[in-house]
């Protein structure tokens, strides 16, 4: 079953979170469960609104006054990795009672939009329409086919993006667009340090009025925490390796959709063929059997706090190329405190089989820090800290 349909067998976000925790799915957390009630008043308020919007004959009998004269305030979600976020606003999504509703990654979005535009600007040129301002037709079709938008990891890092944003939610909210928003970053934190950033202010203050924003400072990483109980090294590899590389999978996912991505690295792509949230998971084959680089996996670590790497084989000096792509791999990887997750065909001092080599005797480092990356301690100090961070200063400072 979906988790969609799985939902749905629930009326609202906080029943959904309080057959989690009684299933042992979640820890109750008490900022968890306020932003459940929360996300359960939004749910009610565009119930509302909608009957309200409705011209049946006896819909305006049940609609509060309120609901007619007043715009419906969506939700800026902020906190740190791993709070649940994403878990709580995915169950909103799935049982707020709109069709006309969107849920994306917020990068996808504008993408999107980006598209749109370029379009409505080849059009333009080409005679079609006399509208030369793509901002409004571009607003008009995103809100007529979603009513409520739901965007997973707000931020903004691109001008481009910067300079469209406040005229584009400007008109996204004057059609009467709900957003509902996770973030790890406050409003008034979002494009810091970014290039003109005077001109982006007033999105901030746009953004502001239309939202009431929320701080899900609950008290620890869930994920993290039930993730510490799994293994984090898993060998031989097998059916037995696969069934506990998945259940580890499914705790750090938290129930959240699993989507792929796509890094663009000094002007080629990474595929990134399975993420949620903050965490990627790979095949040996994904990351070691492709021409990537220390670009690639800077660039990896710092867009993922979690690492999931499927079926790492004995390596052999055919393979070298591999082993070394493998060795940087771990380098990069240990060097963020990033949380690996690794199913491997025999333990780390076994994995590289060459009896001499540059790549035998580097490996020996890979291995001590295999073992190291499963310490307790590691774990804690990966846990305690935002890996992203320390990754972002290091690609800037590349």
């Amino acid at each position: 079953m979906s988790f969609d349909k799985k939902l749905k067998a629930f009326p609202s976000v906080r029943e959904h979170y309080d057959a989690m925790a009684a299933a042992g799915d979640v820890d109750p957390d008490s900022a968890q469960l306020a932003l459940a009630d929360r996300l359960d008043q939004l749910i009610e308020e565009l119930g509302e609104k909608r009957l309200s919007k409705k011209s049946s004959a006896l819909g305006w009998l049940f609609a509060r006054k309120a609901a007619n004269r007043e715009p419906v305030k969506g939700l800026y979600i902020y906190g740190e990795v791993g709070r649940g976020k994403t878990m709580l606003m995915d169950m909103f999504y799935a049982l707020v009672p709109v069709n006309r509703k969107r849920r994306a990654h917020f990068n996808d979005f504008m993408a999107d939009v980006h598209e749109r535009i370029h379009a409505h600007r080849q059009a333009f040129k080409r005679g079609e329409t006399k509208q030369d301002d793509p901002i409004p037709p571009v607003a008009d079709a995103l809100a007529e086919a979603a009513w409520v938008l739901c965007f997973d990891e707000f931020t903004v890092t691109d001008i481009t993006d910067a300079m469209i944003l406040s005229r584009l939610f400007g008109a996204l909210f004057e059609r009467g667009v709900v957003l509902v928003a996770t973030s790890n970053v406050q409003p008034d934190n979002l494009y810091r340090d970014g290039l003109n950033r005077q001109l982006f202010l007033p999105f901030i203050d746009l953004l502001k009025r239309h939202v009431d924003v929320v701080n899900l400072d609950s008290r620890t990483d869930y994920r993290l925490e039930k993730l510490n109980r799994q293994p984090v090294y898993v060998t031989p590899l097998g059916d037995e390796a696969r069934r506990q590389m998945d259940a580890a999978w499914d705790v750090v996912r938290g129930g959240a959709e699993e989507r792929a991505d796509v890094l663009v690295v000094k002007g080629h792509e990474v595929a990134v063929p399975r993420t949620a949230g903050n965490a990627a998971r790979f095949s040996f084959g994904d990351l070691c059997s492709k021409p990537l680089g220390a670009s690639d996996y800077m660039a990896i670590v710092r867009r993922y706090h979690t690492i999931f790497i499927d079926g790492v084989p004995v390596l052999d000096y055919p393979r070298r190329n591999e082993a070394k792509r493998f060795i940087l791999l771990i380098d990069t990887l240990y060097d963020h405190h990033a949380r690996l997750v690794i199913s491997a065909e025999t333990t780390p001092e076994k994995l590289y089989v060459a009896p001499s080599g540059t790549e035998a005797f580097e490996f020996d480092r890979t291995a001590s820090r295999l073992f190291e990356m499963q310490s307790e301690d590691y774990l804690q100090a990966a846990e305690a800290g935002d890996p992203r961070a320390s990754a972002e200063s290091a690609v800037s400072s590349a």
